[in-house]
Order: structure tokens, then sequence, then C-alpha cells
């Protein structure tokens, strides 16, 4: 069974998240890497440059659908511009091809904050691994779906339909407005992934309790020193308050 990963950029966040995720990434994932970057080539795997879309879920879908048609193993993972995967991450093989399987053990890092945070049920597209085909059928149809009922020519970044349908496979069943019945379930890598939390996330950057209309349970707080050795955050964080850069 061979494993492979896609990574889709629309070079929002700043150059220095960027390529700091991009270089972890080469260091951390063993597979067959597809990218597919949005106007400007990169130096990751094997390169595809979308020139014609501009930023957007819908153009995201595109990409991912892009990637999956490109790349040829048996399963994927799902990697992001603004997140640090580490190398225990990749060890997972899914169990089943009709289910997908989310990384629980992640950290949601504010870049300008000196902790993370964590909570239960914390799934995220960018921690996701599943089979290829079954993921390609999926977004193959989700994108026809957000297409179709015209998401690109609304005002609003994110419709009010468009968050009910939700944006992680499996997670959400049709009975509550979700996108599929499908199903999904979770692991735990050896070591947590950092995603990086700043203003050109697509998703809003909640990283503070007080962010949730409902506040999430099992909470944790963690100050970026103690991810040492696993993770030394504190030199991201240095460079990011001497050059003032803006989250």
């Amino acid at each position: 069974m061979t494993k492979g990963a896609i990574y889709y950029t629309d070079h929002r966040p700043k150059k220095f998240i960027l390529d700091t995720c991009r270089e972890q990434i080469k260091k951390a994932c063993p597979h067959k890497i597809v990218s597919v970057s949005l106007h400007h080539p990169i130096d990751l795997g094997e390169n595809i440059v979308i020139k014609d879309r501009e930023r957007s879920y819908p153009t995201m879908l595109f990409q991912i659908v892009l990637a999956l048609e490109k790349l040829d193993t048996d399963y994927v993972f799902f990697l992001e511009h603004d997140v640090l995967y580490h190398p225990s991450h990749f060890d997972f093989t899914p169990p089943k091809d009709d289910i997908y399987y989310y990384n629980l053990n992640i950290y949601l890092w504010g870049i300008k904050e000196d902790f993370a945070i964590t909570y239960s049920g914390l799934h995220s597209l960018s921690q996701m691994c599943a089979n290829r085909k079954t993921a390609l059928e999926h977004f193959k149809g989700r994108l026809k779906y957000v297409e179709d009922k015209g998401w690109d020519k609304q005002r609003s970044r994110e419709p009010r339909w468009g968050r009910q349908l939700g944006y992680e496979p499996g997670t959400k069943k049709k009975r509550r407005g979700g996108f599929s019945n499908e199903d999904f379930e979770v692991w735990y890598s050896e070591h947590p992934n950092i995603d990086i939390r700043h203003r050109h996330c697509f998703s809003s950057p909640k990283y503070m309790l007080e962010d949730f209309k409902h506040p999430p349970t099992d909470w944790k707080e963690k100050k970026i020193e103690d991810f040492k050795p696993v993770w030394d955050l504190k030199p991201i964080y240095d460079y990011w308050q001497a050059n003032h850069l803006i989250n």
C-alpha cells in the first residue's frame, strides 16, 4: 500500500510562515508529494500552477481535486501551507478505505502568542489521511456542489449554507446539513503537529477561549517553551516579534 501527500496554497500567509512550514514538510514527509499553487510556482514535490482562478473555497477544492488526480498512491495525507508537520504524522496508514481519518494530536498556535492550545474534537482538513480514490470522489462531488450553488458569485467569503455544509469529510451527516453520510475516525500521532493561526487563515483563526461562541471541551494551553525538545518554536516566535510582522 503506497502513501503520498497533496499540498495546496494561495500564498496568502506571510512568506516567513510559508517558507518555515514548507521546509519542515520537506524534512518530515517521506512520501511522494503533489503540490498545487495559485499563480506562482513553488519548490515542493511535483508542482502544478493554476493561473486562471482567484483565491476562494471553490478554488481550494479545485486545487485539491487536481492534486488528487495527479497523485497515484493508494493513500493520501492533506498538507496545508501554515502547518508544521512532525515526521510521526506520516507513520499512519488508514485501516479502512471508506473512512476519513483525522490526527487529533494537533495544537493551534497564534504566532504572535507565547502559547498554543488544543481541545476535544479538533478535526482539521490539514490533519486528514484517507484512501486517495475515496477522497477524490468526495471532493469532485463537493466542488460541483459549491460551484452549482454559486459560491464565487456571492459577496460573502463564507456564505451561511457553506458553514452549514462543513469542511471536513465524514464529520457532518446530511441530516445536520452536511455534504455526505460518510464516516470518520481519529488517530493520534506520537508527537503533535502545530497549526499556525494568522489573519489570512481561510477559517477563523480561533486560539483564545473567548473566540468561541460555544466553548469547546478539554481545553488545554501549553507554553511554546514546553514543546521542546519535539518542537523549538521560540526562534520562530522571536523572529516574528523582532520583525514586527502583522499576524
